[in-house]
């Protein structure tokens, strides 16, 4: 059965906003092209979200051309104001932005482990609500989409109760919320939604199945496998710390991951490798894991023999851990993230791949990752966006 009229409206008012949302402004010949709708369509279309209030004339295509063919149309970008929010051990980071993703304020702060529960809330609740008020979105937060180390419930989408994480990551959701009744406030893993990051405009931007290896302060893991990210029965795929292997001082339990393969890759234990090879910084990146720092000096000087001793060692503990990732899921690609990830680019990617292809007969890229803890921002903002699009476009698309 054809579908109706008022259907079809909807489902082409759809398409052009997803367009508008990932191009940027696009006049209505390239609406024509990109949608293959015929001409007198998207002139209706363009008329009906303008007048919705959806999109707007934003500019002109080209310096020599005018008329209404040049008119650029994109989306509205007030009509949401989004927060993303980075929720670390030791830090919390928060990015605002409009709906088309246009970062109108960002900020963050170190927390103190010794606050408490309380005033790490507080801290922390402030801070986004003193970074929407730089970005005049004060009282207007659409959806704020918040990242966090632990496991999501995916039946209930709420942070579960970790042993080692701090118990204010939890409240801080609800605070939030209670402090924003108007804004949606939701919660991901902090792994997934860097892989979402990737996969939109990083290292993985061309794949449809990749495993993102989170080599941060902790270890994480987040698989993506035919476009489609993979949470697990109870929340927990790519808790690859709790990996037991090999080299390590025992075996992880339940309520700890010593002894997992986060004893091996996790930023302590590449401090101490960095320690046992002689090298050693003062000069620290705020916000970012020494264990960071450490590599990124040591893949800046490959040639120096302690440094490449040091790589050498690093690739091989970080190759038990994507071994056994391609060993189960034959992703075809493997991600380095987070800080140290990034820190080691090439230099420690490659080393790390030399070593997968001695140890899988399967085929697999190792990548570094080009966002590394930025990553999670981006994603979170990306969750966000999503979320806002669903909610702006979908009672005025189809009018």
């Amino acid at each position: 059965m054809p579908a109706s009229p008022s259907t079809a409206r909807a489902i082409n008012d759809r398409l052009a906003l997803r367009l508008l949302q990932d191009e940027g402004p696009l006049t209505a010949g390239q609406l024509k092209q990109l949608t293959g709708l015929s001409r007198p369509t998207v002139a209706d279309l363009v008329e009906r979200l303008t007048a919705a209030g959806l999109i707007d004339v934003v500019g002109e295509a080209g310096e020599q051309r005018r008329g209404p063919n040049a008119r650029l149309y994109g989306i509205v970008a007030d009509l949401a104001h989004l927060a993303a929010v980075d929720v670390r051990t030791e830090s919390v980071s928060v990015t605002v932005s409009d709906l088309v993703g246009r970062v109108l304020a960002e900020a963050a702060m170190p927390v103190d482990g010794n606050w408490g529960t309380g005033p790490a809330v507080e801290q922390a609740a402030a801070l986004v609500e003193r970074t929407a008020k730089e970005a005049g979105a004060e009282g207007r937060l659409h959806t704020v989409g918040i990242g966090a180390p632990g496991l999501i419930d995916p039946a209930t989408g709420e942070l579960r109760g970790s042993s080692g994480l701090p118990e204010w990551h939890r409240q801080l959701v609800a605070v939030l919320q209670d402090r924003l009744p108007q804004a949606r406030v939701t919660v991901e893993n902090e792994t997934n939604l860097a892989a979402l990051a990737e996969q939109r405009d990083g290292a993985a931007h061309d794949r449809d199945t990749f495993v993102l290896l989170w080599l941060g302060h902790g270890t994480g893991a987040a698989v993506v496998l035919d476009g489609v990210l993979r949470r697990g029965a109870s929340g927990g795929t790519g808790e690859i710390g709790f990996l037991p292997v090999p080299g390590t001082s025992g075996l992880p339990a339940a309520t700890d991951c010593e002894g997992g393969f986060h004893s091996l890759a996790g930023a302590a234990a590449i401090e101490r490798l960095a320690r046992e090879h002689g090298l050693a910084t003062t000069e620290l990146v705020p916000g970012e894991p020494q264990a960071a720092t450490l590599v990124r000096a040591a893949a800046q000087h490959p040639e120096d023999a302690s440094a490449s001793a040091f790589l050498d060692t690093l690739a091989d503990r970080i190759a038990v851990g994507v071994a056994s990732v391609v060993a189960v899921l034959d992703p075809g690609c493997v991600v380095l993230g987070g800080e140290v990830g990034q820190a080691g680019a090439t230099e420690l990617a490659t080393r790390v791949a030399t070593r997968i292809s001695a140890l899988s007969p399967l085929p697999t890229e190792v990548r570094p990752s080009p966002l590394g803890g930025t990553a999670v921002l981006r994603g979170a903002l990306l969750t966000a966006r999503t979320h806002a699009q669903n909610e702006v476009f979908a009672p005025k698309a189809g009018t």
